[in-house]
């Protein structure tokens, strides 16, 4: 008897599980198909082959890319199967940990995961070496990417880039906020911008126990800023089951040198963030709900929700355009296939504008789409003067005049 209900309660957790990953599958837009939207003008950044996870562009139209090192590389690929029959689970060895994935071998033919962790679930075509912060003047008729150099003692071996917020001071000092996870934990990094010598001077790191897996960030004042977080565990295997359990248990929090606070709670994984021009607003994505966060800044930091925008697709990072106020959106139209990576069948791109943000119905329009040929995972797009760089996290870099 005790074996009969053993087998049965056995039974009834594989079906639910079997069901969660089912409605995680569907989150995941695992199907979905994108149609083109390519503009004329376009060309690829020769000098940004490998990720461009973030940009923020000063006014002066200095664009800055964060150029991050993630997940497995395309070399010794390492996996074996654990269990036969029409679902298998792939047990990947890699250099930092092992994640578990439980595959459809009849519909994952040609699929590889890799080796050579460096952010958790995510392709790396990128040689094993540190990331780095690239800059590039698109007021230039052609503009080219360089990489920054940095002083003033950084650690630059253990430089993971992430998400980037630019701080202009009352002196029109040029400040560089980084997220960075060394070691795959998270602080934020601050570098003061020297335009002459086009280099960035490392002065500061900033660590606090609710800094964990930080994705993204916006500053509005010396050391004040806010911070998304991504996943409440920081174990990939518990991350996984987060994601497939639908959990909401991300937030955003406030962090200055005299208060450091969650000033907003409920995301499935909070993501991307950005702030409206009159700093009135502040715009946070929640990558796996597939919306957009209205929320009303406070005189104490604090966030108050106004609306959600549904936009039925995974949103990435966020950012202005400081012409009109419009958000642009990275979007992943089919995240599971970055999750499982096929080069046969790449992961699309997606950037959508967001008009009238504030308004009872906020239009939504696709400025860019393509299935992965040109663009693969496009994570941030930065629009100046008519011109969009289209940033991915571990692909090429897309210039276009629009």
């Amino acid at each position: 008897m005790g074996k009969l209900v053993a087998l049965v309660l056995l039974g009834v957790g594989l079906s639910l599980v079997g069901e969660m990953f089912s409605a995680f599958r569907e989150r995941m837009s695992a199907s979905r198909e994108v149609e083109p939207v390519e503009p004329e003008n376009c060309r690829l950044i020769e000098e940004l082959e490998n990720g461009s996870e973030d940009i923020d562009i000063l006014p002066s139209g200095l664009a800055f890319i964060s150029s991050l090192q993630v997940c497995w590389s395309l070399l010794d690929v390492h996996s074996r199967t654990c269990l036969h029959g029409n679902h298998q689970w792939r047990l990947q060895n890699s250099k930092y940990l092992c994640l578990v994935f439980l595959l459809e071998a009849s519909s994952q033919r040609g699929t590889h995961l890799y080796e050579g962790l460096k952010y958790p679930g995510l392709p790396n075509f990128a040689p094993d070496e540190p990331g780095k912060i690239f800059l590039m003047d698109l007021n230039e008729q052609n503009p080219r990417a360089q990489a920054l150099e940095i002083s003033g003692g950084f650690d630059k071996e253990l430089f993971n880039p992430h998400g980037i917020s630019i701080f202009i001071d009352k002196d029109h000092t040029v400040y560089l906020y980084v997220v960075n996870h060394p070691h795959m934990k998270s602080t934020v990094e601050i570098f003061k911008f020297e335009e002459q010598q086009r280099s960035l001077v490392y002065l500061k790191t900033i660590k606090h126990e609710l800094l964990k897996s930080v994705n993204d960030i916006v500053v509005l004042g010396p050391e004040q800023f806010y911070a998304t977080r991504d996943h409440y565990f920081t174990n990939s295997f518990l991350s996984l089951f987060e994601m497939i359990l639908d959990l909401r248990w991300t937030y955003v929090l406030f962090y200055s040198p005299r208060e450091v606070k969650v000033v907003a709670k409920g995301f499935c994984s909070a993501n991307g963030i950005t702030v409206s021009a009159d700093q009135k607003y502040v715009y946070v994505a929640d990558v796996a709900a597939k919306n957009i966060h209205i929320m009303e800044k406070h005189d104490n930091w604090d966030l108050t929700q106004l609306k959600v925008i549904q936009l039925g697709t995974l949103v990435d990072n966020l950012t202005v355009d400081p012409a009109t106020g419009d958000i642009l959106a990275g979007c992943h139209p089919n995240p599971m296939k970055l999750l499982i990576y096929n080069p046969e069948d790449p992961p699309g791109s997606e950037v959508l504008r967001i008009q009238n943000v504030l308004s009872e119905k906020p239009r939504v329009s696709t400025v860019y789409a393509n299935n992965g040929s040109v663009l693969q995972g496009t994570s941030v797009a930065s629009v100046y003067r008519g011109k969009i760089l289209i940033g991915t996290v571990f692909h090429k870099t897309l210039y276009c005049e629009l």
